[in-house]
């Protein structure tokens, strides 16, 4: 039983903002204010990644230049993590480097095999300012890493080099929700 509400029952779907967008390539602020609008956001955050079935989300994503992102992705053993980091901290990666398929919400519909290392640890703090630290393995740890990735104003195919990369953006270019922004991802 749940003896708390489900995350995002309460918030509202926002505007996904897509590549081609600035605030995707600026890095985000550090939260200072821990009131009732980063509630509000949070909530926010976890109603948009549920209705557009993502594992995560970062402020940026909706438009917010704030430091927080929300997750419910799986690791590799299918075990469900759950919850949001404000001003989180890539503090660790190790393992095996892994070359997976990954997408984003803010490129709808398109996928590369990108680099990421096998084991993440964020730290951070919740709502309240109260120390937070998540760590992640396998599909996990990906999550992890693009979602800090966000927030320092880095979206995947930035990671991505050669022919990966020229794939990724002219299939950007050509989605029908690009209108051309994708040119200079």
């Amino acid at each position: 039983m749940r003896n708390r509400p489900i995350p995002g029952s309460s918030g509202r779907v926002r505007a996904m903002r897509l590549l081609g967008d600035p605030v995707l390539h600026t890095p985000c602020e550090t939260v200072t204010d821990f009131g009732p609008a980063l509630s509000r956001l949070v909530e926010d955050l976890f109603a948009t990644m549920y209705a557009a079935r993502g594992v995560g989300l970062a402020a940026n994503q909706v438009g917010v230049g704030l430091r927080v992102f929300v997750y419910d992705c799986p690791d590799d053993e299918d075990v469900r993590h759950v919850g949001h980091v404000v001003n989180p901290r890539l503090v660790e990666t190790d393992g095996v480097t892994v070359r997976g398929p990954e997408g984003c919400l803010s490129l709808p519909g398109i996928e590369a095999g990108t680099e990421r290392f096998d084991r993440a640890v964020v730290e951070g703090v919740d709502l309240l300012g109260a120390p937070v630290r998540v760590e992640g393995t396998g599909f996990f740890a990906r999550c992890l890493q693009h979602e800090c990735d966000h927030l320092a104003g880095t979206v995947y195919p930035d990671r991505l080099t050669g022919w990966r990369r020229a794939r990724a953006l002219r299939a950007a270019r050509r989605a029908p929700w690009a209108g051309g922004a994708a040119n200079g991802a």
